[in-house]
């Protein structure tokens, strides 16, 4: 009776320290979690833009790295970095000049890497108009989508080229840029990307003269970045690591094969996508990518003050935030 006792107190103890050892799968009572889910909202519909994204999707890149990536549009984009800083998403697509307003709002957001090098948003004119520069601008109308930093931009490329922002007529026509401009209704539009506004106008036959913002005296600034939250990079810095090593993988895919990161596009997304837009569109974009850039996702230090420097002294953020807040680079070493 005392040997059976013994015997069975042996053997519950032996299953207990079995349990502990195998704590993962824990005697048929523990599950494994499977992937972690992760949520990415975009900042517009899906596009060449983000045709890194759907590549690593493809590819299973995300997989790979135990994640289960959610990519979606939110039905309004402009609130991607709020609900990144509550949390409510894990990582969105933005732009620089919103990160930094961000910040200054005490929006607890971070860029962790760069997806366009240089600036995207330029002036647009129709080649036929012969408006080339922005000092032909003078006494013209200039549409607009009534963002406070495209007027901003306007004026400093104006102010470059001996024009003063009072000089033109600004025309607030919403995201309507390229039927405002090709109805005549304006002279020229700001807010316009160079990479799709410009492909599709000439894809109807109207040729565009195009102004780059950094040829015209605003400093170059990153067009479009990866986000996530301070709560984030502090908190679950693995989930971090993980989702931005799939990310840069999908986009350096995409360096090395643009064609074949649109079928991808394409393939996640065969109802949205204008796939001669698109082709034309990663041609431009590719070069951006990484452009001067030692590696995908690197940001520097010098582009974000100078940038932040020149919103300051417009007045979209505090001249005292902290700028080096704004980014890190520890996702693209």
């Amino acid at each position: 009776m005392l040997k059976s006792s013994v015997f069975k107190r042996i053997t519950i103890a032996g299953l207990f320290s079995a349990c502990l050892l195998l704590a993962a799968g824990g005697c048929g009572t523990a599950r494994d979690p499977g992937p972690t889910r992760v949520s990415l909202a975009l900042d517009w519909f899906p596009n060449s833009n983000h045709a890194g994204i759907f590549e690593a999707l493809k590819r299973g890149y995300f997989s790979a790295e135990g994640l289960d990536v959610r990519v979606y549009t939110p039905a309004d984009p402009s609130t991607v970095l709020q609900t990144v800083g509550a949390g409510r998403d894990d990582f969105g697509m933005s732009y620089q000049p919103d990160v930094l307003q961000a910040r200054s709002a005490e929006i607890p957001v971070v860029s962790v890497l760069a997806i366009v090098q240089h600036p995207l948003n330029s002036v647009m004119t129709l080649k036929s108009s012969g408006l080339a520069r922005p000092g032909d601008l003078k006494g013209k109308k200039v549409g607009h989508p009534n963002i406070a930093s495209n007027s901003a931009m306007l004026a400093t490329m104006l102010e470059y080229d001996g024009t003063r922002l009072s000089e033109v007529e600004l025309v607030d026509v919403g995201f309507d840029l390229v039927p405002a401009l090709l109805s005549g209704r304006v002279h020229a539009v700001v807010g316009a990307y160079w990479t799709h506004e410009s492909i599709l106008m000439e894809l109807e036959g109207h040729p565009v003269n195009i102004m780059r913002m950094e040829d015209w005296g605003v400093p170059d600034f990153y067009e479009l970045v990866l986000v996530t939250s301070d709560q984030m990079l502090s908190e679950r810095p693995d989930v971090a690591a993980r989702f931005t090593r799939a990310f840069r993988k999908g986009f350096e895919a995409a360096l090395a094969d643009p064609q074949g990161s649109i079928d991808a596009l394409i393939e996640l997304n065969p109802d949205t996508v204008n796939e001669q837009l698109e082709r034309q569109g990663v041609d431009l974009l590719r070069p951006l990518w990484q452009a001067e850039a030692p590696r995908f996702g690197y940001q520097t230090p010098a582009r974000w003050q100078s940038f932040g420097d020149w919103m300051k002294r417009q007045g979209f953020v505090r001249e005292t935030m902290d700028v080096s807040k704004a980014f890190t680079n520890r996702f693209a070493e």
